[in-house]
């Protein structure tokens, strides 16, 4: 070894051995975090399509966090739904609320519970102001049905071997796939009612004696309601004339609309009437039973920090078919 190795290793002998530092950092205690426990029927009013709200609606209705506890409440032992067939299905109703200190007009989700046996229909009904005729039609063709509802702590089990006693009105279509769809048909969904018809309840339609008029006149359609038993025909033709919403050369032709139109509604009035009673003749013990002790109940969310107070607009009105409810909830 040469001269200048000796010196090399003896000045690193000299040098005391560094140890390696233990790292001082202290690693902050983890918090835990708790999550509550879902409920098994927690997302029930979810699942039950909103019928007729519009497609571009349906985001803001699901923004506020919602507090359904007293539908699920009333399926446990002691509610209104416990132990009871139970068709469910969801609607929305505009209201102006406050909610943080102010107000704001907010689609409020609402179900409608029906007790019945079988399910109240397999129908619904198109309608609005801008239509000129209502359509009954079968709920499949909007791609609606009744399907079982499975509670959280069932979902791991086969369907077909579930008893279910809860269904909820669901609809498949895709809101990806509406751009491929036409207007009016887009549309219909928005102008969509859940239909039901009651034999032993006389239809509002079956006793009105008003037919809308919209008579196609230029340079813009005549849009009225004529009541064929309150109003006299030339007067209110008249009346027309003279607030120049028809033109006087008009007249006769508009007067024959109005005839013919007062002459379906009260042919539809005759056959709805006949339809009913020979559904009563033909209707067995068991289903007239089942529609005497079919019962409607209308479940508002509950008051919560999260969402919007709607104690103080609840309405018993379901819609034109359905009527009330027996209770609001």
């Amino acid at each position: 070894m040469s001269k200048r190795a000796n010196k090399r290793k003896a000045k690193q002998d000299e040098q005391p051995k560094q140890r390696k530092k233990r790292s001082t950092t202290i690693k902050p205690a983890e918090h835990e975090e708790y999550f509550e426990d879902q409920r098994n029927l927690e997302d029930l009013w979810r699942e039950t399509f909103p019928v007729g709200t519009e497609w571009d609606q349906l985001d803001s209705v699901y923004q506020y966090k919602w507090n359904f506890s007293n539908l699920e409440n009333a399926f446990e032992e002691g509610g209104v739904l416990h132990g009871k067939k139970v068709y469910l299905f969801g609607c929305t109703e505009p209201q102006l609320v406050w909610f943080k200190d102010e107000s704001k007009v907010v689609c409020i989700p609402v179900v409608v519970a029906v007790v019945s046996p079988f399910p109240p229909s397999d129908k619904i009904g198109i309608n609005s102001v801008q239509r000129e005729f209502e359509e009954i039609i079968p709920m499949k063709q909007m791609k609606m049905d009744w399907i079982p509802y499975i509670p959280l702590e069932d979902r791991e089990s086969r369907v077909d071997r579930l008893k279910s006693q809860i269904f909820i009105l669901s609809c498949t279509q895709r809101r990806a796939a509406l751009k491929h769809l036409k207007l009016d048909r887009v549309k219909k969904y928005e102008y969509c009612l859940p239909y039901f018809y009651h034999p032993f309840k006389e239809d509002e339609l079956e006793q009105s004696t008003e037919v809308q008029i919209i008579f196609p006149a230029e340079p813009k359609p005549v849009f009225c309601e004529f009541d064929w038993e309150l109003d006299e025909l030339e007067e209110f033709t008249d009346k027309l004339i003279e607030e120049e919403e028809l033109l006087e050369d008009q007249k006769d032709t508009f007067k024959e609309f109005v005839k013919e139109k007062v002459r379906e509604a009260k042919k539809a009035n005759r056959e709805a009437r006949e339809a009913r009673r020979k559904a009563i003749q033909e209707m067995s013990e068991e289903a007239r039973a089942a529609f005497e002790n079919m019962r409607f109940y209308k479940f508002y969310p509950v008051q919560s920090p999260d969402a919007p107070d709607v104690s103080n607009v609840k309405s018993p009105f379901i819609n034109r078919y359905y009527g009330k409810a027996h209770e609001v909830l």
